[in-house]
């Protein structure tokens, strides 16, 4: 799978320095600076250590089996901005390119928030995750044709797991769903438009859609 994520500090440098400090025992495969330069920090067939205590679609070890990239922003905690247009520049080809070489199907691009919900906000509200799905490089947000299943709220948390999301702490999991396909409002409350959003991402695709 691929992981992306924001660096969630207050400059490049200060990410950087964290990224490569043996001590910090942090990692990524790769970094994608504002002004879109990229940087290369572990090679892809070494695992680095982005993901922390994660799950999804059954994988509980996500370093294992994925690829990391920093995004330079410094979040939610220093100060959340948009992702410069030359920053998204860089990574659309960056993510294209792993997910060719690699095979990982557009279900399986996925943000830090959404392998750790209960830890994690990255890479937030703000990326446009409408863009990559655009260029068929993550899931788009369903839009047409809607249907709301009557789903209860526990028939919502078991669909949600289904669709890949650790539902033990429901709340959060709801919460980076939204924050993932329904990001102008993040409240955590299990709605029709959330059954309805998860319901069509759960219908059946044509094979590689997933």
């Amino acid at each position: 799978m691929l992981v992306l994520h924001y660096t969630g500090m207050v400059d490049a440098a200060s990410a950087i320095a964290r990224l490569r400090d043996p001590e910090a025992k942090v990692s990524a495969h790769y970094l994608v600076a504002e002004d879109g330069t990229i940087l290369r920090l572990v090679d892809e067939d070494k695992r680095a250590w982005h993901a922390g205590r994660s799950y999804w679609r059954g994988i509980t070890n996500v370093n294992s089996a994925s690829i990391g990239i920093e995004i330079v922003n410094p979040g939610h905690e220093f100060g959340y901005r948009p992702f410069p247009d030359e920053q998204i520049g860089a990574l659309v080809p960056l993510v294209h390119d792993i997910e060719r070489r690699h095979g990982i199907t557009r279900g399986n691009v996925v943000g830090h928030s959404d392998i750790a919900p209960a830890r994690k906000q990255d890479p937030g509200e703000l990326f446009p995750w409408g863009k990559l799905a655009r260029l068929r490089l993550a899931l788009p947000r369903p839009t047409k044709n809607l249907m709301d299943p009557g789903w209860t709220d526990g028939g919502f948390l078991m669909a949600l797991e289904r669709f890949g999301y650790d539902v033990e702490q429901p709340e959060a999991a709801v919460t980076a769903f939204q924050r993932r396909f329904r990001p102008e409002l993040i409240d955590g409350e299990i709605d029709a438009e959330c059954r309805m959003i998860l319901l069509a991402l759960l219908l059946p695709k044509p094979q590689g859609d997933d």
